[in-house]
């Protein structure tokens, strides 16, 4: 198939993150799946079209950029067990600042969990992973795929934090204010739920490594 289904799978993936975020489209989809079923519906579809991507990269043909050595297993391996535990701690959760936060009326600067280190912890986790897994993926059709989504995470965060700042008004700078002020390891606002998040963190990771042969044919350890 060559590089042609590379292209078509990039394609989907661009098309299913404009087009329902569009402000015609999103408010008529938040209506009828609720704020936190668009959410879901839109997670899971990204997830999809990642693996999708992920696997047309790998069946697209093959371009060495660099060696690869025995020390780049230990990149993504280690780098993973920080995108668990960034992405346990993230879903669910009250955050005004970026996309994805539920029930952002009730965000409490004084407890602002992970938000008092990333205020766009998702799209930190990803970049994390983009760039880790780059490192022993030393081909063309890995590097483009890795760098893309690095890029797409890291540029949008400021985009993303300047229309949540335009939307919020002068409610933002308060916000932003409290946090910053709050102390640098806060209690959190249930310590069982911060037990239990973290909990299923390590369980991620671990998921992961063991599902990582079947979903992408590989071993991810060493």
């Amino acid at each position: 198939m060559g590089w042609s289904e590379f292209i078509l799978a990039f394609v989907v993936f661009f098309l299913s993150h404009s087009i329902p975020v569009r402000p015609p489209v999103r408010p008529w989809l938040v209506r009828r799946l609720g704020q936190t079923g668009f959410t879901a519906v839109y997670s899971a579809l990204s997830v999809a079209i990642l693996g999708w991507i992920i696997a047309a990269a790998g069946r697209a043909p093959y371009v060495a950029l660099w060696d690869r050595a025995a020390w780049q297993t230990h990149v993504p391996l280690t780098a993973m067990g920080i995108v668990c535990l960034i992405v346990a701690l993230s879903p669910g959760r009250p955050n005004p600042f970026s996309f994805g936060g539920a029930h952002n009326d009730r965000f409490d600067p004084a407890h602002p969990g992970i938000v008092r280190y990333l205020r766009h912890p998702l799209l930190a986790a990803l970049a994390i992973w983009a760039l880790a897994h780059m490192v022993p993926n030393g081909d063309l059709a890995h590097a483009i795929v890795f760098g893309v989504f690095a890029l797409f995470a890291l540029l949008g965060q400021p985009l993303i934090a300047r229309r949540r700042k335009r939307e919020l008004g002068p409610r933002w700078q308060q916000l932003n204010n409290a946090v910053r002020a709050a102390p640098l390891l806060p209690a959190p606002a249930s310590v069982s739920g911060a037990v239990l998040r973290i909990a299923l963190g390590a369980a991620l990771y671990i998921g992961l490594i063991a599902m990582h042969p079947w979903l992408f044919g590989v071993s991810p350890l060493p």
